[in-house]
């Protein structure tokens, strides 16, 4: 169901994004948004994983700077099929995770100095196999390509609200105030609309990785219980250098001061991801 609900907001970010180039330039227009967004995502799925790794100061680390920690890795990426992520460390107290890379061939999971203080060896095998979940459903590439589309359709958005503005004196008889209101409309809504379904995107595979990520560890409690303890020292504790553009790679929000409706939020309300690994460990789907 995660899949195909994911399936159709990728679709509806595309129909979007091409209606907004149409409504630039037409035809040329499309092709324009068209390249734009291909050119966004060829630079997003080479280059996002080693800028957001240096962005909070990640440190890799081999297994004799952390034995118990790289260990967990290795024996999950084996129990899931995957290759050896690297692994590395972000000097930050507040707990939290995340995985990126461009395929799992070249990913990478990282977590913070609090996360490895807090949690016990079962909760961290949970977190770490929900990352790794995210490297096995591909989630990074989907959540890029998510984002990359919101970023080129809210360039677009801007583009046509100028375009409007210093179109609009041309002629009413061409094309009426209609044209130059549609044109704004649109223009300040289609970036709206593509930001939601970009965080609709991320609550989806969010699901997706609690569950696959209980599989591969084989105790959806152990993550449940994980899950409990990062919301509620995250707010203690908030990231310093949190950024919106990247909170969606985060097992828990690193972003406080709150959302003020679910529909703004990149991760699924944490009570409902617990309810759900515990319908799991109850053997209820």
């Amino acid at each position: 169901m995660n899949r195909l609900k994911t399936t159709f907001l990728i679709s509806l970010l595309t129909i979007l994004m091409v209606t907004m180039g149409s409504a630039i330039g037409g035809k040329s227009g499309m092709v324009f948004a068209f390249i734009m967004a291909l050119g966004m995502n060829f630079f997003s799925y080479w280059f996002s994983d080693k800028i957001v790794l240096k962005m909070y100061g990640a440190q890799e680390i081999g297994e004799r700077d952390q034995p118990a920690f790289y260990g967990i890795v290795r024996k999950l990426a084996l129990k899931a099929g995957l290759p050896m992520p690297k692994v590395y460390i972000i000097p930050e107290q507040s707990p939290n995770a995340f995985a990126t890379g461009r395929n799992p061939s070249n990913a990478a999971v990282a977590a913070t100095e609090g996360i490895l203080r807090i949690l016990t060896p079962d909760e961290l095998e949970g977190v770490m196999a929900h990352e790794l979940a995210h490297v096995q459903n591909r989630d990074i590439l989907i959540s890029t390509i998510a984002a990359t589309f919101a970023g080129a359709i809210s360039l677009l958005g801007n583009m046509l609200q100028w375009g409007a503005i210093f179109g609009a004196g041309r002629s009413d008889d061409e094309e009426g105030s209609g044209g130059f209101v549609g044109s704004l409309i649109m223009a300040i809504i289609a970036p709206i609309a593509a930001m939601l379904i970009q965080m609709a995107v991320s609550r989806s595979r969010e699901y997706m990785a609690d569950e696959s990520g209980a599989q591969i560890c084989g105790h959806p409690m152990a993550l449940a219980s994980a899950l409990r303890k990062l919301h509620n020292a995250s707010q203690m504790i908030p990231m310093q250098d949190a950024r919106p553009a990247t909170a969606h790679m985060f097992i828990v929000n690193p972003l406080t001061g709150g959302s003020l409706l679910k529909l703004f939020s990149t991760h699924p309300p944490v009570e409902e991801r617990i309810a759900r690994l515990e319908g799991m460990a109850r053997g209820v789907r």
